[in-house]
């Protein structure tokens, strides 16, 4: 499963998500898709923006967690 932290970023980054829509061009309610982990799939321009504008690693948005029984 992949875990989108975006809202963890934004905090470290102390903006909110108006900010970040107004930064990215990106919209809010896609922001916010982003940010509760309703997205099916980002593309790497949107990945790209979102990272330039909180100064921030791929990495630092995006986690990949294996099952909870711990397998992966």
């Amino acid at each position: 499963m992949i875990i989108v932290n975006l809202d963890v970023m934004m905090a470290k980054r102390k903006m909110s998500l108006n900010e970040l829509s107004e930064k990215t061009g990106i919209t809010p309610t896609n922001l916010s898709i982003l940010k509760t982990n309703k997205a099916k799939a980002i593309r790497f321009s949107t990945l790209e923006v979102i990272c330039k504008v909180l100064n921030c690693q791929p990495s630092d948005i995006l986690e990949y967690r294996g099952e909870e029984d711990g397998k992966q």
